[in-house]
């Protein structure tokens, strides 16, 4: 197994462990009766259950992706042939969507069962060892399982907002006695900082697919060349923000959307800088060259 050098994997089990204090802080906070919330904690498991089990058709939906033959795309095929063989897993299906915005990303619930697509603008903008660095980063959130701590994570999310409004329309357990202001203003700030904690998961995950994923082609630097061509890429030829694509964004190798300011704090993407810089120190470099 990968050694995260960062502790990614400790730093994604306390964000959970926060999710869930949000989540049991308004209960505490409410006092509603404990049925109210397993009736909750239903509906987020079915909705989990359906997005995880259909994770690969509902992205592949959303970027009007369609499946390409090694005839079509050889480059990508003899990457990720290459790449699957390595890490001893089945390889996934290939898809293409037909955007000139540069992006890339993976889903399914498991190695069996994953995709990873393209985008025509990704594959115009980078050289092939560039591709091959991004496509490792892709592999690894399908053999880390990131598709299923996406789903968990959006789901107690989720759970969260629907509870605090739950319960700021019917007011919870009134002869508790405790502060109604109080009351409201949890019901409305948990959300939030439900919202802050599942995108501090994603960007968790990102720098463990872009440590493993340099890893797994032993170029780190390959696949910090991509990202600084992505960075300024996405600048120019951003996604379209759909309702669509506004979901499938997290899944993405870079955010695929332009904005500044507050809409880094919203970010599903750690920043480019720091990646960059993260995997320069993995190559062991401050010259270009790669050290093994």
């Amino acid at each position: 197994m990968p050694r995260h050098h960062h502790f990614n994997g400790l730093k994604t089990a306390a964000l959970f462990g926060a999710l869930w204090a949000v989540l049991l802080g308004i209960w505490a906070l409410f006092g509603q009766d404990p049925g109210t919330l397993w009736i909750f904690a239903l509906l987020g498991v079915g909705s989990t259950a359906y997005g995880y089990w259909n994770s690969d058709k509902l992205a592949i939906r959303a970027m009007h992706a369609r499946p390409v033959t090694e005839a079509e795309q050889p480059a990508m095929y003899r990457i990720v042939r290459e790449l699957s063989a390595k890490a001893d897993q089945p390889m996934p299906r290939l898809y293409v969507s037909p955007t000139a915005a540069p992006n890339a990303f993976a889903t399914g619930r498991n190695p069996k069962n994953a995709a990873v697509c393209c985008t025509e603008g990704i594959l115009t903008l980078l050289d092939e060892r560039e591709l091959r660095g991004v496509l490792g980063h892709e592999l690894m959130h399908v053999y880390n399982r990131d598709i299923l701590t996406s789903s968990v994570a959006g789901a107690i999310a989720g759970l969260v907002t629907s509870l605090a409004q739950f319960l700021l329309i019917f007011g919870g357990d009134r002869d508790r006695g405790g502060n109604p202001l109080a009351a409201i203003a949890m019901a409305i700030l948990a959300p939030f900082a439900a919202m802050l904690i599942k995108l501090a998961i994603s960007r968790t995950r990102e720098y463990d697919a872009d440590e493993d994923g340099a890893t797994l082609t032993g170029d780190p630097l390959a696949l910090a060349s991509a990202l600084a061509k992505l960075e300024s890429g996405t600048q120019r030829a951003p996604l379209p923000q759909t309702r669509d694509t506004v979901d499938a964004a997290h899944m993405m190798i870079a955010n695929p959307f332009s904005g500044g300011g507050m809409a880094k704090m919203f970010a599903t993407h750690p920043p480019m800088k720091d990646r960059i810089e993260r995997l320069q120190r993995q190559a062991g470099t401050q010259d270009g060259i790669i050290r093994y």
